[in-house]
């Protein structure tokens, strides 16, 4: 009579070698994660700079960007049917909200390590994180593309990785990383 499976030995010493596995990359995944979702932060504040520049030229129009810093949130408004903004008020369209939060904890407004602006002239950093047209926060993208120049500065719970997300007049979108060890952004 022929018998199959595993004997208890075996299974043992492969519940021994996974718990082992796990308890080597359990602290690596948990130091890995607050970066990943700063970075992953980052890009959408990039994509979604994108997605209101190429709103703002499809409709031939404007779109704004508001980074409501106390709140840690941003929003993409766009001018309703009259074409005039109305204050946020009105028939003004909130296209986006973006919450920071929902990358989970850790990810907000700040310049983490960061000792200068991502400008190409550097400079001090802004007090609130967001050099948009102080204290409004808001970027503004036209139908043709261009907007105001500025910053949004991003940092994980650690405050050890800071991301800047900007634009240039011509409406080109960067997004930089610091490099604490160059003190250069990248």
């Amino acid at each position: 009579m022929r018998k199959d499976g595993f004997t208890l030995i075996e299974l043992m010493v492969t519940i021994a070698i996974m718990g082992i596995a796990a308890s080597i990359a359990i602290p690596g995944f948990a130091r890995w994660l607050p970066n990943y979702r700063l970075k992953s932060a980052a890009r959408d504040v990039y994509s979604n700079m994108q997605l209101a520049k190429m709103g703002a030229v499809r409709e031939n129009s404007t779109r704004r960007i508001v980074f409501a810093t106390g709140a840690g949130s941003y929003s993409i408004w766009s001018p309703g049917a009259n074409g005039n903004w109305d204050g946020y008020a009105g028939d003004d369209v909130q296209v986006k909200t973006v919450d920071l939060s929902s990358y989970q904890s850790g990810v907000g407004y700040g310049s983490g390590n960061a000792t200068k602006a991502a400008t190409t002239a550097g400079g001090a950093l802004p007090g609130d994180n967001v050099s948009y047209n102080p204290p409004a926060n808001v970027v503004v993208f036209n139908s043709r593309g261009t907007c105001n120049a500025g910053y949004v500065y991003l940092q994980n719970n650690k405050n050890t990785t800071t991301y800047g997300v900007g634009t240039r007049t011509s409406g080109v979108i960067r997004l930089l990383k610091w490099n604490s060890s160059t003190a250069t952004w990248e």
